[in-house]
């Protein structure tokens, strides 16, 4: 049983990194994959808060196990990296011993890590096979349809889980990616996006609707491009309170996130009551 390492990051669903998959699953049924995801510097945002930028990383990891075991058989492990795609993959190797290597990368015209001679140091440094997969996910698409989902206190609100619920059973294969910006910069900030995340990501779970998530940037306008840095979204949905109650109406989110993406983006107001006087970001 042949043990191999895929280290990937923005490549993971591309057609030829799963047809390499496959490849290696018909050659021995007993494969076992690791799967390491450099982690990724946002480019938008004047602070960097790790917690979101592992929470990228890692959810890159949870799509592509799930898709190796259910849809080709194949049992996999995964960990986050470090963001040097180097440095990530002989941590990997140390850990993991495996027997050969897989790195997919983007096109040489667009790809950093091939810039860095990345496939001929490992192979120096580690002495095992190693082979290059190239993914041109800006041409080919993923084999899926992907929607940013943007929300924070109207995570489980009817309105937007029903859009969901709508557009899962639309398009199908469908995956949902859920942003939730916090609302600052503390410990209990991110403790409370995340239980609104986890409760949203149960209920759409329990109804085997293909939804991920992570906890983000408290700027929602930040978040979501970084969510359109880590992702492949076709499509962003923005959720929201109404006018009267919803700072990032005030700060002009929808209309400023459609300026600044061609993707299209889909207002949905959640009508949430809220005590008198109390303010609500979202």
């Amino acid at each position: 049983m042949a043990r191999v390492l895929v280290v990937a990051n923005e490549t993971l669903g591309g057609r030829a990194l799963a047809a390499k998959a496959r490849e290696l699953k018909d050659a021995d049924p007993g494969l076992q994959i690791v799967i390491c995801v450099p982690r990724t510097n946002p480019r938008f945002g004047n602070i960097i808060y790790d917690e979101a930028v592992y929470g990228a990383a890692q959810v890159r990891v949870d799509l592509a196990r799930v898709g190796l075991r259910e849809q080709m058989g194949i049992e996999s492990v995964g960990e986050v990296g470090d963001p040097d795609p180097y440095t990530a993959a002989m941590d990997a190797v140390r850990e993991w011993r495996p027997d050969r290597i897989v790195v997919s990368t983007k096109p040489a015209t667009s790809s950093g890590w091939l810039k860095r001679d990345l496939i001929e140091r490992i192979e120096d440094a580690t002495g095992l096979p190693v082979d290059h997969v190239i993914v041109d996910i800006e041409s080919e698409g993923l084999p899926y349809h992907e929607t940013l989902v943007v929300a924070n206190r109207t995570t489980s609100s009817p309105a937007l889980l029903n859009r969901i619920r709508e557009l899962s059973s639309q398009d199908s294969p469908h995956l949902f990616v859920i942003v939730v910006p916090q609302e600052g910069g503390t410990g209990k900030d991110f403790l409370a996006a995340r239980g609104r995340l986890g409760q949203m990501l149960d209920i759409l779970r329990r109804e085997h609707v293909m939804v991920a998530g992570m906890v983000a940037d408290p700027d929602p306008y930040t978040a979501t491009m970084q969510g359109l840095q880590f992702f492949h979204a076709d499509n962003i949905i923005i959720s929201t309170l109404g006018a009267e109650r919803s700072g990032w109406l005030r700060a002009d989110l929808v209309e400023r996130v459609r300026r600044a993406t061609n993707c299209t983006v889909e207002h949905v107001v959640a009508e949430q009551s809220a005590s008198s006087g109390t303010e609500v970001p979202a």
